[in-house]
């Protein structure tokens, strides 16, 4: 993985790296991009340190917005029926672009998903509700992943709500992994 130098060109919130406590990066310090995939950037500090910047911070490392981190919002008076079958499409489609902030592998290829059910809700829309695990029960990155996807999942078209359960039953392990990720990895 080729890591790119850039100096911070702004001071800007970032989130450290297992721990997901909030931390500042400062203009003018040097940090090297180690992964940009999905909504966000992994960025390591000269010390080491791997922290989280948010795609809409992207600016204060000279990076554009990823389209993807830009927020739309949804009229739902405006919307006609919703497809059950593109809709539950665009669900895990939008899974895919959350990323371990350490591995370069998204979520459902990782086999974080346990489960996904889509339910009406009474006023109209639908509720997304989503059982994940880490890949490690201490990791305290799950505060910020379970609001990546909550917020990733409520702009799609027809979603209402949406709620991430993160468990520990059973254990995330290897096996889980699809055999994609495994390759991609090198695991193989």
């Amino acid at each position: 993985m080729s890591h790119e130098l850039l100096t911070v060109q702004r001071d800007c919130k970032a989130i450290t790296i297992p721990y997901g406590t909030e931390t500042m990066l400062f203009k003018d310090e040097k940090v090297y991009v180690t992964q940009n995939l999905g909504s966000s950037f992994t960025v390591q500090r000269d010390n080491g340190q791997l922290v989280r910047i948010e795609g809409k911070d992207a600016d204060a490392i000279g990076k554009e917005i990823p389209e993807e981190a830009k927020i739309f919002k949804i009229n739902y008076d405006d919307q006609g029926p919703i497809d059950e079958k593109e809709l539950e499409k665009n669900v895990w489609n939008q899974l895919k672009t959350c990323y371990d902030p350490e591995i370069p592998v998204d979520i459902v290829e990782l086999g974080l998903i346990y489960g996904c059910v889509i339910k009406a809700l009474p006023e109209g829309g639908k509720r997304v509700e989503v059982v994940m695990t880490l890949t490690a029960p201490g990791c305290g990155m799950s505060g910020v992943l379970k609001t990546e996807i909550e917020q990733k999942l409520s702009r799609i078209p027809g979603v209402r709500e949406s709620f991430v359960e993160v468990t520990f039953e059973p254990p995330w392990n290897q096996s889980l992994m699809t055999e994609a990720a495994r390759l991609q990895l090198g695991m193989f």
